[in-house]
């Protein structure tokens, strides 16, 4: 009955509050970013900052996206690789590219694509008439 009880009870504290397992992921992910040093660890808080906004919101798929995203800036770090050579000229183009690797990324790219080639088959139907 106890066991029942606390299942039902965490049942409903993940109802509530989002899958346990997501948020243990999440302070993980944010334990190792605290870890790098200052300009790198500058440069994942401000490329977060613009994933919260544009990229996959939550689930497994962010979550891996996240984890991903420490391992590139923990292993740049360890070889002292510039911030620069990591995002080249154009960060957005980076974490746009970034992005597009992962399952939501993938679904951007593909409506970016049918939105531009939707437009484009109405401009043609503007010089056909």
């Amino acid at each position: 009955m106890a066991d029942e009880s606390k299942n039902l009870y965490l049942q409903y504290l993940e109802l509530v509050t989002g899958p346990l397992e997501e948020k243990k992921r999440w302070r993980q992910y944010k334990a190792r970013i605290k870890r790098l040093p200052d300009n790198y660890r500058t440069a994942v808080e401000a490329l977060e900052r613009y994933l919260m906004h544009f990229g996959p919101a939550d689930g497994a798929g962010a979550m891996e996206m996240y984890e991903d995203l420490a391992d590139l800036f923990e292993q740049s770090a360890a070889d002292r690789t510039p911030i620069r050579d990591i995002f080249g000229d154009d960060p957005v183009e980076f974490v746009e590219a970034f992005m597009a690797n992962y399952p939501l990324g993938q679904y951007r790219t593909r409506e970016r694509n049918r939105f531009t080639s939707a437009i484009d088959r109405a401009a043609e139907q503007d010089r056909t008439q």
